[in-house]
């Protein structure tokens, strides 16, 4: 760190991020997680990794670079080799008359600069960047994967002595997915070949493919790691593996599944790096902030995610349950199972071979003085009356609910035989979210489209709402490129609606009004839909009207 936890703590009260009280609060906040001063600002929502690395490089009057908004040319960035680079935390991004232009995390560090400026005979101008993105950029050394592997496997056929290292290419497969920030490995068999595909953003790539001949071994080396038994071939079997990469060590759901051509096996990357994110990171608005902000202050009453599968609200919940964690309470999870451990915070696994189901362990956890209860999903009349109850009888209640918007929130749980004045009490707030697909800012650009075609996709009101009534509209795209696999996206940012359950809201769920009715209110009384955040989020070019159409389910004519 370039300065001191004082230093930065002085800074952030002369500019005013926080007062003494916040600053009291980030205290207690590292006291009971861990974090850094660095981090914990992050996390609780104070600012940015940007804003954190803009902050400090104006008081230090460094000149500052923010790697992933500018493209780097291959030739460029392999001025600095990999391995140094990632030792050292340093990323060459430009090379003009004046000299090669150096990102590091310590624009100070003489010894590195002059050693470049040594190896390439030419001037080095140092620039800070923050280790998140100068991290985040590694990925650019990844070499081609099939090529790699062909060259593996001819090394060892041309060799006879020689064995095709199995070992290495299964570490290659996890070590190449983490890099590119894949949450999923598919290693699917097939008639002649076995293709290995990456689930990136949410979206699954073909990456190479290896003989079928490999699968098998490859299979059992899978098996090996996950414990898993090797002799079975035709039951479907589940296990868990951890992974060390050069940055964090990983664990990995694993799950193997016979289908006609042999074994499938797709392995779920569970990195800590990803919940690193602050609510703001993850795209939520100040507005909507504010509101779960209030939500979270309260003692009692209950916070709702919504969102179908892979819409981030686990991601969404850990930040809440960070946010929250402090000594003097007492935080409980039950969950299925538990993905990411908090410091400090009691996590369980659901385990139905033992009767842990979610409503017995709330029923347990209910009898262990919790003042924070976390329940990963209410699936059931069951658990949905005990968490409702709980959240009635002192207890701030946080869960998840499969439904498609957050009104539809309130029907559901009544259909689960939850009485509506019940609903009503403990409610404060209900998340509904979807992930969109950013832009990638290396092959970002700008385009003009008529509003004529806009309103093709568009509902008009929602076009009068975010965008001036002109003959044009400015959008912007991703052109494609090696750095997001020529799909244009890069990363995902999440698109918000914060029901905030008021006088009015409640009266309606009382009468068990429908779900229309009860989104009509909130709109009324200022609520934004999805869609409406994700429009905002079009017209700042983070994401495409395309991904928020499809995320958001709205019809389109074209």
């Amino acid at each position: 760190m370039l300065i001191t936890d004082e230093e930065l703590k002085n800074l952030i009260l002369k500019t005013n991020l926080t007062d003494k009280a916040g600053m009291e609060a980030i205290e207690e906040y590292i006291r009971n997680t861990g974090s850094t001063l660095y981090e914990a600002v992050i996390e609780r929502n104070i600012a940015t990794d940007e804003k954190l690395g803009i902050l400090i490089s104006d008081h230090l009057k460094l000149p500052f670079v923010v790697l992933s908004k500018i493209p780097i040319p291959g030739e460029i960035y392999r001025i600095v080799p990999e391995r140094l680079a990632r030792k050292k935390k340093v990323v060459c991004f430009g090379l003009d008359d004046n000299g090669i232009k150096l990102a590091m995390v310590d624009p100070k560090n003489q010894a590195i600069i002059n050693s470049i400026a040594k190896k390439t005979n030419k001037k080095v101008n140092a620039y800070l960047a923050t280790e998140k993105d100068i991290t985040g950029t590694f990925h650019i050394y990844q070499k081609d994967l099939q090529t790699t592997f062909n060259r593996l496997i001819e090394e060892s056929s041309t060799q006879p002595s020689r064995e095709i290292p199995i070992i290495k290419i299964v570490d290659l497969i996890v070590s190449y997915a983490s890099q590119d920030k894949a949450s999923d490995i598919h290693i699917e068999p097939q008639e002649k070949d076995t293709v290995v595909r990456y689930r990136i953003d949410g979206m699954l790539h073909d990456i190479f493919k290896l003989p079928v001949k490999l699968h098998d071994r490859i299979i059992t080396r899978i098996k090996v790691l996950s414990r898993l038994r090797t002799d079975e071939h035709l039951a479907a079997q589940d296990g868990k593996m951890r992974f060390d990469t050069e940055d964090e060590t990983m664990d990995i759901r694993v799950s193997i599944l016979p289908i006609v051509d042999g074994e499938k096996v797709v392995m779920r990357l569970l990195s800590t790096h990803d919940r690193q994110f602050s609510l703001a990171d993850l795209g939520m608005s100040e507005s909507d902030l504010k509101k779960l902000a209030k939500a979270m202050k309260k003692s009692y009453g209950m916070i709702l995610s919504t969102g179908p599968t892979g819409s981030g609200k686990s991601t969404s919940i850990y930040s809440i349950l960070k946010i929250i964690n402090r000594r003097e309470k007492n935080i409980t999870t039950i969950e299925d199972p538990v993905e990411y451990r908090i410091k400090g915070v009691n996590q369980i696994n659901v385990n139905p071979k033992t009767g842990l189901t979610f409503a017995n362990g709330l029923r347990s956890i209910l009898r262990q003085d919790p003042n924070i209860i976390f329940v990963g999903e209410i699936r059931d009349k069951e658990t949905a009356g005990i968490a409702v109850n709980a959240a009635l009888t002192g207890h701030l209640v946080v869960s998840t609910l499969h439904t498609n918007d957050a009104a539809t929130a309130l029907p559901r749980l009544i259909d689960m035989d939850v009485e509506p004045f019940l609903v009503a009490s403990t409610i404060n707030v209900i998340v509904a979210q979807r992930l969109v697909r950013k832009i990638c800012e290396m092959c970002k650009t700008s385009l003009e489209i008529p509003m004529d075609e806009f309103k093709m996709n568009v509902p008009e009101e929602i076009i009068n709402k975010h965008f001036a009534n002109k003959p044009t509209c400015q959008v912007y795209y991703g052109k494609g490129c090696k750095i997001c696999h020529l799909t244009g996206f890069a990363g995902r940012i999440g698109v918000f609606e914060m029901l905030e359950i008021t006088k009015e809201i409640k009266k309606l769920i009382t009468e068990k009004a429908d779900a229309d009715e009860i989104f009509k209110e909130a709109m009324n009384e200022g609520m934004s839909s999805m869609l409406d955040d994700g429009m905002e989020k079009v017209k700042k070019g983070l994401t495409t009207i395309e991904e928020v159409l499809r995320v958001t389910k709205v019809e389109t004519t074209s």
